[in-house]
């Protein structure tokens, strides 16, 4: 059996993409459930209540021998304990897993920017109302949440997110700026001067060996129009 098992939908990076991620980095066995034959409906098992006490809500969640843990945020914090990808120290702990809750919340609003209605309306019947959000978001929510992660990685020294070394953080801002990249091109390149620590920690963490591995293999799903990092050109005003 592999050292972990991760359950999030097999078509898409998503939120599970933060969590392939810090798998990857540490070398960790793991096996993507619900890309392989059986594996959603072993996930929906587990959904539905199946296993231990206190089921999932929503994938993805990650099953490390009878243990099984559920919320992004969560698992990260249980995988950087483990792999060194997290500080040691008490106030590096929760510090990252203060930074991984605010990615977290990043995500809500980045999905919110093409499905600002409801998560089961298509995006074709509220475009609209996702033109108004996307534009809300350019405009003040993204500065606000890029603006605030270029001040923790500068007043860090510039290098790291948090701590001295490598953490699942920096490869969260990883993801955000490759996401946010690919779903608003215009608006990112116009803002790129803001951005400069972590468009360079971008950089460094996709040159990482294990991590260049990863992008170039099957492994990473591109991104699509089905997952959270959208690319609709009208709503990259």
């Amino acid at each position: 059996m592999p050292t972990y098992e991760l359950f999030y939908w097999p078509s898409i990076q998503g939120r599970g993409e933060l969590v392939r991620l810090a798998l990857e980095e540490a070398g960790a066995d793991y096996v993507d459930v619900a890309r392989t034959r059986t594996g959603m409906a072993a996930m929906m098992k587990l959904l539905g209540g199946a296993g231990p006490s206190l089921a999932p809500f929503a994938p993805p969640f990650l099953k490390s021998g009878s243990l099984v843990i559920a919320q992004t945020a969560n698992i990260l914090m249980y995988l950087g304990e483990r792999h060194g990808l997290a500080p040691k120290s008490d106030a590096g702990r929760f510090g990252a897993h203060q930074l991984g809750l605010t990615v977290a919340d990043l995500y809500v609003e980045v999905h919110d920017t093409h499905h600002p209605l409801a998560a089961d309306l298509y995006y074709e019947d509220q475009k609209a109302a996702a033109k108004r959000r996307a534009a809300a978001f350019i405009a003040h929510r993204m500065p606000k949440f890029l603006g605030y992660f270029e001040g923790v990685l500068s007043k860090n020294g510039g290098r790291f997110m948090i701590g001295s070394r490598l953490s699942y953080v920096d490869l969260s801002m990883f993801q955000i700026i490759a996401g946010l990249s690919y779903a608003f091109p215009r608006a990112m390149k116009r803002r790129a001067s803001r951005y400069k620590g972590l468009r360079a920690l971008h950089d460094r963490v996709a040159s990482r060996p294990r991590i260049a591995a990863y992008r170039a293999s099957a492994r990473r799903i591109p991104f699509n129009e089905d997952g959270i990092f959208r690319h609709y050109p009208e709503l990259d005003a």
